[in-house]
């Protein structure tokens, strides 16, 4: 998968987080946990596109960490939905298997860059 099919998929992750968030109850647990999610998800797609702008792979492995850091927090966030019951487990499921799809991609590209970085 290239950098411009990742930018994508991100951003369409991004948006099937909204659309869950935009379904949540209307209610303070779902006000909460849904700022939260949509926040973290789309963060992910944000800072991956400034990864592919940096300068150096000092900034790039920085970002790109960030990167890690949300999708993984998103998947949290995914989890407490699904584990308290506010949406039901087979309607995340998608997303979830999606989310841990993203994490495990970023935490490869994290190795790899510092892998390649103690070489330089």
């Amino acid at each position: 998968m290239d950098s411009k099919e990742l930018a994508q998929r991100t951003k369409q992750f991004s948006l099937r987080v909204v659309q869950l968030v935009s379904a949540l109850p209307k209610n303070r647990m779902g006000d909460v946990l849904g700022r939260q999610v949509l926040r973290s998800a789309t963060s992910i797609g944000a800072n991956y596109r400034e990864a592919l702008r940096v300068t150096s792979r000092k900034h790039f492995l920085s970002t790109i960490s960030i990167v890690l850091r949300e999708a993984d927090e998103t998947l949290y966030w995914l989890e407490l939905l699904a584990e308290s019951g506010i949406v039901k487990m087979e309607l995340l499921q998608d997303l979830i298997d999606e989310n841990k799809q993203l994490v495990s991609i970023f935490a490869a590209t994290v190795k790899t860059t510092r892998r390649n970085s103690t070489k330089s």
